[in-house]
């Protein structure tokens, strides 16, 4: 249990953490959940990590996955990027419980490459402060280190394992179930949530028998579902990274020894090349390995296939408007790469209809203008995979389906609108933590505390009780079902709307369309 002392003490069978009390929460910062992924760990599934003597000092976060530095998620003053980044965090409530608080596990995004648990924005005091939860964020390996599949190449002298990224996550939720009891928290009552990728990984988490129960409700943020993809394209995407860093493939075991930048600088170009080549694809992303991931996400959803929990999930409305602002590749946002998008498509489904393109196309009016091809990578990298899971998913378990229009007088001024990540803040009542935040310069900080308010409301009601209609939320939200397709729009106010997306779902049809 917590300790009353100024820095709260728990202990735990590694050892005795040291944490803060900051701002109404008990905060623990950098406990390692796995041994050091270095050395003959390096490209190997995460091990148990070990127990330390002595009280170990937890008011700072850990290192960062390794990563660009001079990205465009920019890494906050003091922190430390190193391979030894497999730690995570911890926020608990200040003061007495009648019971076990509720447990919500934050998966970071970042396009499976960028990001990290010490993110400002996603300081978890007000969550906790809120709503009497536990909330746990983590840290896991990212890029070539996390997300490339070496495989295919390996040796009994040499052995690779496969998602490690997600292993990473799997083996955090082992921490959570095994030591959360002792920071109040209930091992049994554990909400997995995550935007960008870190919803990708919640929805392809909910599909792998090595997560099955270590989580009991799930939030997806704009999963990048379908961003999954086969062992032969993996293959090929290891080779050119390979490639990148002077190896043939018999010499796949020198990466252990190749300095980490020398990895990383070459993993930011794959990150450019690959989409480049291919539009709508990544370089770096979960593969369907036939252990951690058994299935095409999607298409174990479409079976019945994933862990029959509840599930909140949903996208923002422009989501790609940043990706044209940052000049991303990660996207295709001009007419030109949209239609090589389709290319390859139908090249990877023989069995597509020879006019789906047209079909698509047809249903955004202004098509080609860019917006409008903004519009269809938008709805092809995460709308469809929502709507495709939300449909599916709701024959078996309770499922809610939101889509996030809210945007400032700003934003929508620079016509960026509700883009990629902008719920975010929203979520974690953090706001301004941004270095030259533009998003207030002309107003509306009021009305984002009162639909930041509500946003909290019903993600933490869903955690706590299992929906997201509590005793505090003033718009009932239905189950979305396939009979009336309620989602809720949130906005200045919310509104719960019968399939707002009927047009387009009914143009891109009810095959699931992706890369394999």
């Amino acid at each position: 249990m917590v300790s009353s002392a100024d820095s709260p003490l728990v202990t735990i069978a590694q050892g005795t953490a040291r944490g803060v009390r900051f701002e109404g929460a008990l905060v623990w910062k950098g406990i390692p959940y796995a041994a050091p992924p270095i050395g003959h760990l390096r490209f190997r599934a995460p091990q148990a990590a070990a127990a330390w003597e002595g009280v170990r000092d937890c008011s700072v976060f850990g290192p960062i996955a390794p990563q660009n530095e001079h990205g465009p998620l920019p890494i906050d003053p003091g922190l430390t990027v190193d391979e030894d980044c497999l730690s995570l965090n911890i926020w608990a409530p200040e003061g007495p419980q009648n019971r076990p608080r509720p447990v919500m596990v934050w998966i970071h995004g970042g396009a499976y490459y960028l990001g990290s648990s010490a993110q400002r924005m996603f300081d978890a005091c007000d969550l906790v402060e809120r709503g009497d939860v536990v909330v746990v964020t983590i840290n896991y390996r990212l890029g070539a280190l996390g997300f490339l599949d070496f495989s295919s190449f390996s040796t009994a002298e040499q052995p690779f394992d496969t998602n490690l990224g997600l292993r990473d996550q799997i083996e955090a939720l082992k921490w959570v179930r095994a030591n959360i009891a002792a920071f109040g928290g209930d091992p049994a009552d554990v909400t997995l949530f995550g935007e960008s990728a870190g919803g990708g990984a919640v929805t392809t988490l909910m599909t792998s028998p090595a997560a099955e129960g270590l989580f009991h409700r799930a939030i997806a943020e704009s999963s990048p579902a379908t961003s999954v993809y086969g062992s032969e394209r993996a293959a090929s995407i290891a080779e050119s990274f390979l490639e990148l860093v002077g190896l043939a493939p018999a010499e796949v075991g020198r990466l252990r020894d190749l300095p980490v930048d020398v990895l990383t600088a070459a993993c930011v170009e794959l990150v450019q090349q690959v989409p480049a080549r291919v539009p709508g694809t990544l370089a770096v992303a979960p593969t369907v390995d036939g252990d951690v991931v058994p299935h095409y996400p999607v298409a174990a959803f479409r079976h019945g296939l994933a862990h029959k929990v509840p599930l909140l999930i949903g996208t923002n409305k422009d989501e790609a408007s940043m990706f044209r602002l940052m000049k991303s590749p990660l996207m295709p946002i001009t007419p030109d790469a949209v239609h090589q998008m389709f290319v390859a498509i139908a090249a990877d489904n023989p069995d597509l209809p020879v006019d789906e393109e047209q079909q698509v196309e047809a249903a955004y009016p202004d098509y080609p203008k860019r917006r409008s091809a903004m519009e269809i990578s938008r709805d092809a990298a995460f709308r469809m995979p929502t709507l495709w899971i939300a449909e599916a998913h709701s024959r078996v378990a309770p499922t809610w389906l939101y889509r996030f229009d809210y945007a400032t007088p700003f934003l929508r001024a620079a016509r960026i609108g509700a883009t990629h990540g902008t719920e975010v803040p929203y979520v974690f009542g953090n706001f301004g933590v941004v270095p030259r935040d533009p998003t207030f310069k002309l107003g509306g900080r009021r009305t984002a505390a009162h639909v930041s308010d509500r946003i909290q409301r019903r993600w933490l009601s869903f955690a706590s009780a299992g929906s997201p209609d509590g005793e505090e939320t003033e718009t009932p939200w239905p189950r979305y079902d396939e009979t009336d397709r309620a989602t809720l729009l949130i906005g200045k106010a919310d509104a719960v709307v019968a399939d707002p997306d009927r047009d387009l779902r009914r143009a891109w049809g009810e095959e699931v369309i992706g890369f394999t």
